[in-house]
Parts: structure tokens; sequence; C-alpha cells
């Protein structure tokens, strides 16, 4: 399968999802509406908010709060995009300008907050203290997990354990709701709901690694950003730290300079230590294995084409070069 034959399983769902979205994006401040649809209108894959209405799909639901609830998916991660900008000081995304380049800091934040306090709103609405209880814990571990990444910039001697734990909070969570959401909406079983979060912690993992690995391994115009940019930032992410483990004194020095200060200067050198100890093979490893446990953790759903589709997404995010 591929993501366009995914995403026709729940199109008409996904549809109104879009349209949620941009409804709720409208504001009589003017500059709300126009950085809210500039980043919206950046596209992207839409990967959460279609993991809500796959996941209740996959359990038989047959309301309409799923598309609700996968707008909310989507606007906290294009307000977490929009927060990430201005603290990486990025200017590209999605192939074009980030907002933060284009209307200016302030107003990159400010948008985000708004786009917060929008998701709060329309989760209300679906009335629900299991999903807000969800919702709430979710959007204060990613904002924790942010804090974690940024205690990690600039300091080489970040570990794996480390690292895990800024993705897993800042990234992989948010895949985490947005499956479990759609047991909850089903009133599914203790086992189903733990099976349908693990699934999404697993992928969100592996979506993050692969994302990493990318960042050594691509080209700007595949990846729709600058080549090199966490290395750019001093971002210890797990290809660097493999790397920092299995190079020799001199190429070690290399990395942690690039780390402590910033910056490309020493890009092609830091790519050819990278692919000489084979730290994007051991990324890709890693992420491969925490595919097979999201697939794993599937077993106690009904088996239905939903759950194929599933399957398919997560082995789907290994395969991606953007």
């Amino acid at each position: 399968m591929t993501l366009d034959d995914i995403r026709a399983l729940v199109d008409s769902d996904f549809q109104a999802t879009n349209q949620m979205i941009l409804d709720r994006l409208k504001s009589d401040v003017v500059l709300v509406d126009q950085v809210g649809h500039y980043i919206v209108a950046a596209g992207g894959k839409r990967l959460r908010p279609m993991l809500v209405l796959l996941a209740a799909k996959a359990l038989g639901y047959q309301g309409q709060d799923h598309a609700k609830l996968a707008a909310v998916i989507e606007l906290i991660h294009t307000s977490t995009l929009l927060h990430d900008d201005v603290v990486d000081e990025s200017s590209m995304r999605r192939g074009r300008e980030t907002a933060n380049e284009l209307f200016g800091n302030q107003a990159s934040v400010l948008v985000g907050d708004f786009l917060y306090s929008r998701s709060f709103q329309m989760m209300v609405e679906v009335d629900n203290m299991k999903v807000l209880n969800i919702l709430a814990d979710t959007t204060n571990e990613v904002a924790a997990g942010e804090v974690l990444q940024l205690m990690n910039i600039n300091d080489p001697k970040v570990s794996e354990d480390s690292y895990y734990q800024v993705i897993e909070r800042k990234t992989a969570i948010l895949f985490a709701a947005a499956t479990q959401l759609g047991a909850v909406l089903c009133n599914a079983s203790a086992q189903i709901e733990q099976g349908l979060r693990d699934y999404g912690l697993q992928l969100g993992i592996a979506f993050q690694l692969i994302d990493d690995a990318l960042d050594y391994a691509s080209n700007a115009e595949d990846m729709g950003k600058n080549v090199g940019d966490d290395l750019a930032e001093g971002k210890p992410t797990l290809p660097l730290i493999y790397a920092l483990t299995q190079s020799n004194d001199d190429d070690q020095a290399v990395i942690r300079k690039a780390i402590e200060q910033g910056g490309l200067d020493d890009l092609e050198r830091i790519l050819a230590i990278v692919n000489s100890t084979d730290a994007i093979e051991y990324t890709y490893q890693a992420a491969e294995k925490a595919v097979k446990r999201a697939i794993n953790a599937l077993a106690p759903l009904p088996d239905n084409e939903f759950k194929v589709a599933l399957i398919e997404l997560a082995k789907l995010s290994l395969a991606r070069s953007a």
C-alpha cells in the first residue's frame, strides 16, 4: 500500500478534518489568519491526524468526533512547528520559508499560542474527560521534551538514553496520543487502548529516528530543509552520538567541537565520519526495531483493512526520503 492508498481508506473523514482545521483557523485578527493559513497550507503528510482516523475506524467507530480530534492533533502539531522554528532559528521547512522567517519570531510564537488554545477549545467540545486528560498530559510532555532538547544543545556528552527521552517526549508522544484517542472514542478494552498507544509511540520514535538520519543522508530538495540543520544548531542526534563512540580521537574532537560550537564549518568532515562509522545504518536499524515493536503492538486489534493500513504505514515510515 502507498500513502495515498492508506489515505483513501479514510478520505471523507480526512477531508472533513482538513475543512475543520481551515474553519477553526479563522480569526478577526488578520495576522492570525495569515500566519495560520501559511503554515497549514505548507502541507505535510497530515500523518498524525490520519492516525486518529485509522485507529478509530479499525475499531468500528461510527461517530464524528474522530475528525474533530484529528484536527486537534494537527493544530497542536502545527503550533509546535511554529515554536520550534523560532527556537531553532530555522529558515526553511517543507521546501519553503518558515513562518518566522516571513512574519517574524513574535508573530510565530503568538500564533502558535493561538493554535494551542484553539485546539483546547475544540477538545472541550468532545465532552470526554479522558480525552482531555490525555491531551493535557501530552501537550505538557511535548513542552517538557522541548526543554530537554534545549538542555542537550551544544552538549557532546548526551547519551543515547537522553536522546531517546527527548524524542519520546518531544515527538513520539503526540503519535501515541493520536492512536490512543481512537481507542478512547470507541470505549475499547484496556488491552487494545494500550496496544494502540504503544503502536503510536513506537511509530513516532521510528519517524524521528529516520528524520535524524536523513539530516545527514539526504539533500535539501528531498528534505525540504537544509542538510545539516541539526549540526548547525549543535544538536546531538543519534547519528552523531553513535559516530562519537565509534571514531578515533581526532574524529571525536571534530564532532565534539561541532556540537559545542554549532555551525557547518566541518560539515564535509563530519559527514565522512558519520558514513565511515555506519552511524546512518545504526540509526536505521534502531528505527526498524521500533517499527517491529509498533506492528507487534497491534496484535489485540481485530483484523480489517484499517489495521492493515496501520501496519503498512509503519513500514512506509522506514522508506521515506522527506
